[in-house]
């Protein structure tokens, strides 16, 4: 009975171990899907509501200007700095 329990586990750990094999895409080159982002629409208030405050608004900064990485290169390791402005 401990032979087969041996053996049980010995297979578990092998193929749980196996599934960590896979390649890792270490290149940037494809593009990603948040790189597809557009700009939405505004939200607009129901008819019937308050429209909403356009002083709570978050507004997003820019990213900071970077030179484009070289072709194949590997992907950056932290993201790139932003500029909150004045």
């Amino acid at each position: 009975m401990t032979t087969l329990f041996r053996l049980a586990l010995v297979l578990l750990l092998a193929t749980g171990l196996s599934a960590c094999g896979k390649d890792i895409d270490l290149t940037c080159d494809d593009v990603r899907t948040y790189q597809l982002a557009a700009e939405g629409r505004r939200v607009q208030a129901p008819e019937g509501l308050d429209d909403l405050d356009p002083r709570k608004e978050m507004p997003l900064p820019e990213a900071s200007p970077q030179a484009e990485r070289p072709a194949g290169s590997s992907c950056i390791d932290r993201p790139p700095k932003v500029n909150l402005g004045s």
